[in-house]
C-alpha cells in the first residue's frame, strides 16, 4: 500500500513541491543555493525537446493520408487555437478591470530601479514585433541553428516541410521514417530517465522561488496573484470545461489522467518539461499520432492560453499601478498588439517576460520601468500559466482530434474511466523491448469513431 502510493510520479513531485517550499521559508539562503535543481532538469528536458518536436511533426505529417488531410488538420488546429487565446486575453482583460489591483499604488514610474530588469528589456530590444518581421523569422537561417536554439517555430516550418517531402516520396520515403520512429522512441526513452528526477527537480525550484522572493512577497501583490490564479481557474474548469463538454469527454476525468504532468509543471513552472510525455498520453488515450505530432507542437506555440491571460492582468495592472490613464480603446489596442506578440512565447520561465517588456516597449503608452513591480511575484503566476498552457493544449488536441474524426472515442473513454491497466499506464514512462504497433491511417481512425 505505502509503496504503491508513494511509487507514483505525481505525489513524488508534490512531496518535493511541499518540502522545497518548508526549506526555502525555513532556510531561505540554502533553498536559494538549490536553484540549480529546478534548472538543471528544465536543461535536460530542453535537450531533447527539438528533437522529439522534429521527429514527432515530420512522422505526423508524413503518415497523413494526404495533403489535403494535413490542410484540413492544420487549419483547424489555427482557428482553434486563435479562438481559445482571443478568449483567454479577453477574460484576463476583463478581470484586472474588475479587480483593479494596481488602483491605489499611485506608483511613479520615474522614480522606479530598472536595473533588475535590464536583461528582460535588452532581449526584448533585440526583439522586433512586426508582422513582416515575425513572418521572416518563422524561417529559420539553418536547420542547425533553428535545433540549437529550440526555436519552436521554426523547427516547426522545416519539420512540416521535410513531412510534406517524405508524403510526397511514398514508399521511397520507408526507411526514412522507420528512423524517424526508431528515433523518436529512443528519444522517449530518455525523456522516461529525466522525468525520475522530476522530483527532486520540484524540490529545488520551489525552495529558491520561496527562499529568494520569500512568502512576504505574496501578501504585497497578493490581489494580483489571486486575480492571476482566479482568472486562470475560470478559464480551465468554464471556457475548456465547455470545450470538453463539446467534445464529448469529461474535464474532471482528463485532468486526472495528465495528473502527473500537471504536478510537474506545477514544481517546474515549465510547459516544455512534459511535452514530449503528454503527446505519448495522447496517442494512449485514442488521438491519432499524425494528429498529436502535428497539433501539440504547433499549440505550445500557438496556444499559450494562460501567457494570454497573464499578458493583459500584468499590463493593465502597471498602468493601474502608476496611475497611467488607458481608455477603453487603448486597451483594445493592448490586446490587438498581445494577440501578436503572445505567439511564440511558450515554454519556459522567463520567456513570457520578455514578451511582455517588447509588447510595452513597442506600444509606448504603458511604462516598460513598471514591470519591476512584477519581479517579486512573476515567479509564483508562473506556475498558474503554465499550468493553464498544459492543460490548454492537452484538451485543445482532443477537440481538434474530435472535430477532424481522428478520436477513437470509445479507446478515449476506457482510458479516462481507469479502465487501463498498470502495465499500460507503466509502459508511458518506460521503454518496452517490443517494436510499437504502427499507428492507424487517418482514415482509419476517422472510420473508427464514426
Amino acid at each position: 500500500m505505502f509503496k504503491r502510493i508513494f511509487g507514483k510520479l505525481y505525489v513524488q513531485v508534490l512531496i518535493g513541491v511541499v518540502a522545497g517550499g518548508l526549506l526555502g521559508y525555513f532556510s531561505p539562503a540554502l533553498g536559494t543555493d538549490l536553484k540549480p535543481l529546478g534548472d538543471g532538469f528544465i536543461r535536460l528536458i530542453k535537450m531533447v525537446f527539438a528533437p522529439v518536436i522534429f521527429a514527432m511533426v515530420v512522422l505526423g505529417i508524413a503518415k497523413m493520408e494526404s495533403m489535403k488531410e494535413l490542410g484540413r488538420v492544420g487549419a483547424r488546429a489555427l482557428i482553434y487555437f486563435e479562438v481559445m487565446s482571443t478568449l483567454a486575453l479577453l477574460l484576463g482583460l476583463l478581470v484586472v478591470n474588475l479587480a483593479k489591483p494596481g488602483v491605489g499604488m499611485n506608483i511613479d514610474a520615474a522614480s522606479l530601479d530598472t536595473s533588475s530588469i535590464a536583461s528582460y528589456t535588452a532581449a526584448a530590444a533585440k526583439s522586433s514585433h512586426s508582422f513582416v518581421d515575425f513572418v521572416l523569422h518563422m524561417v529559420p537561417v539553418s536547420v542547425v541553428d533553428a535545433l540549437a536554439k529550440n526555436d519552436i517555430l521554426q523547427i516547426l516550418v522545416f519539420a512540416t516541410l521535410f513531412g510534406i517531402a517524405l508524403s510526397h516520396m511514398g514508399r521511397r520515403a520507408k526507411p526514412v521514417v522507420d528512423f524517424l520512429e526508431a528515433f523518436c522512441n529512443s528519444m522517449f526513452i530518455i525523456v522516461g530517465m529525466i522525468m525520475r528526477v522530476a522530483p527532486l527537480a520540484a524540490f529545488g525550484a520551489i525552495a529558491f522561488t520561496v527562499g529568494k522572493y520569500g512568502l512576504g512577497s505574496l501578501v504585497s501583490l497578493g490581489q494580483l496573484m489571486g486575480a492571476m490564479y482566479l482568472t486562470c481557474a475560470v478559464f480551465v474548469f468554464v471556457v475548456l470545461g465547455i470545450v470538453a463538454r463539446v467534445s464529448g469527454f469529461s474535464l474532471y476525468k482528463f485532468l486526472r489522467y495528465i495528473k502527473e504532468e500537471l504536478f510537474t509543471v506545477l514544481g517546474t513552472s515549465s510547459s516544455e518539461s512534459v511535452v514530449p510525455q503528454l503527446m505519448r498520453k495522447l496517442e494512449h488515450a485514442g488521438v491519432s499520432k499524425p494528429v498529436v505530432g502535428l497539433v501539440i507542437p504547433a499549440g505550445v506555440t500557438f496556444n499559450p492560453d494562460g501567457q494570454c491571460i497573464y499578458y493583459t492582468m500584468a499590463a493593465i495592472f502597471i498602468a493601474q499601478a502608476t496611475n497611467t490613464p488607458l481608455s477603453m480603446m487603448d486597451q483594445f489596442i493592448v490586446l490587438g498588439v498581445l494577440m501578436l506578440t503572445s505567439k511564440g512565447s511558450a515554454g519556459v520561465t522567463g520567456s513570457g517576460f520578455i514578451t511582455l517588456a517588447a509588447t510595452l516597449a513597442s506600444l509606448g503608452t504603458i511604462p516598460v520601468a513598471g514591470m519591476v513591480l512584477l519581479l517579486g511575484v512573476d515567479r509564483f503566476m508562473s506556475e498558474a500559466r503554465s499550468i493553464t498552457n498544459t492543460i490548454g493544449n492537452a484538451v485543445g488536441t482532443l477537440a481538434i482530434a474530435r472535430w477532424v474524426g481522428a478520436l477513437d472515442r470509445e479507446r478515449l473513454e476506457h482510458v479516462l474511466n481507469g479502465n487501463s491497466t498498470a502495465a499500460e499506464m507503466q509502459a508511458l514512462y518506460e521503454h518496452s523491448e517490443e517494436d510499437e504497433a504502427v499507428p492507424a491511417p487517418l482514415a482509419m481512425v476517422q472510420k473508427a469513431s464514426a
